[in-house]
């Protein structure tokens, strides 16, 4: 088992930058497979961005602007967030994975979530 929470969510303006944050407990955090996902109020939650011993990977929306890391020493996840825009509203959500997944971009891969930071992009 695995507990996830994000943080660095807030309000920014259109073009700017926010970095979030998922911190996870336990001690095997490098063997999992880490994902972010979006969801906008009346939308479905929507893949942002992966990361498993493959590589990284990306919706079309975000590539050259969002970037997904993890600090495997300090069993944290991140997403650094450049020149936001107002469509990039949504509550973000990291999500997490023993071993790795087949499908990254879908939600049902995933067994563990955060309870979500909100990102508000003012156009």
């Amino acid at each position: 088992q695995v507990q996830l929470v994000e943080s660095g969510g807030g309000l920014v303006q259109a073009g700017g930058s926010l970095r979030l944050s998922c911190a996870t407990s336990g001690r095997t955090f490098s063997a999992y497979a880490m994902g972010w996902f979006r969801q906008a109020p009346g939308k479905e939650r929507d893949f942002v961005a992966a990361i498993n011993w493959r590589g990284t990977y990306y919706t079309d929306s975000v590539k050259g602007r969002f970037t997904i890391s993890r600090d495997n020493a300090k069993n944290t996840l991140y997403l650094q967030m450049n020149s936001l825009k107002a469509e990039d509203t949504a509550v973000y959500y990291c999500a997490a994975n023993y071993g790795t997944t087949t499908r990254y971009e879908s939600q049902y891969e995933y067994a563990y979530w955060g309870q979500g930071t909100q990102v508000t992009v003012s156009s």
